[in-house]
């Protein structure tokens, strides 16, 4: 038979009730020693939803909108604005023919070999010059007969001309300026290159 200690104090049992109830359930010694009572929570909060929207309100916008549109497509359309006319009047026959010109600036050939070509053009027609270039074995015919084409363009499109009654009236090569390169040679020394370009121009106008 064991013995207990009369001043040990006792432990209580809990009940099986106790145990098996949630803490949250329980009620709270601390407050209830304190003095201080704690409401409790309500069990559910209700949500206040948004009055809905006025749909008279929403109708009668809605039906303005349409009525606006309506009358947008009831309005008539304006008239479609005629293209500005290019075709120029006629000209004076008192005035003096019109001389058609076209400028070929930085061109890679020296004005000198340019002049040997454009002395066979002078004074020819539109035709005859475009043979010449064609058959002239020299590489600057081809930017000569590319200059007469742009010469022909601008009469027919600028100034309402025929490009078969066009002749070449003056051609003429000027110098440009010269691209200076150096190229080395014997004993450390080096000679300066001289690269020359030309401007070739082409006055055309209506045959008398």
């Amino acid at each position: 038979m064991s013995t207990s200690d009369p001043d040990k104090p006792k432990r209580r049992r809990r009940s099986k009730a106790s145990e098996d109830t949630p803490a949250s359930e329980a009620p709270h010694a601390s407050a209830s020693e304190s003095g201080v009572t704690s409401e409790p929570q309500s069990a559910g909060v209700e949500e206040i939803e948004p009055a809905p929207a006025d749909e008279a309100a929403e109708e009668a916008a809605a039906d303005v909108v349409l009525e606006a549109a309506d009358e947008v497509d009831a309005s008539p359309a304006a008239p479609p604005r005629p293209a500005p006319s290019r075709r120029r009047a006629a000209r004076d026959p008192s005035l003096p023919p019109p001389v058609v010109r076209a400028h070929a600036k930085y061109v890679r050939t020296s004005a000198r070999k340019a002049r040997l070509v454009c002395d066979h053009i002078r004074g020819r027609s539109v035709e005859e010059a475009r043979a010449i270039l064609a058959h002239t074995p020299r590489a600057v015919a081809r930017d000569w007969s590319k200059l007469l084409e742009s010469a022909i363009a601008n009469a027919e499109n600028n100034h309402e001309l025929v490009g078969e009654d066009l002749y070449v009236k003056a051609v003429h090569a000027d110098e440009g300026p010269t691209i200076k390169r150096f190229r080395p040679r014997a004993m450390g020394r080096a000679t300066r290159i001289r690269k020359r370009t030309s401007h070739l121009t082409i006055l055309l106008t209506p045959k008398e």
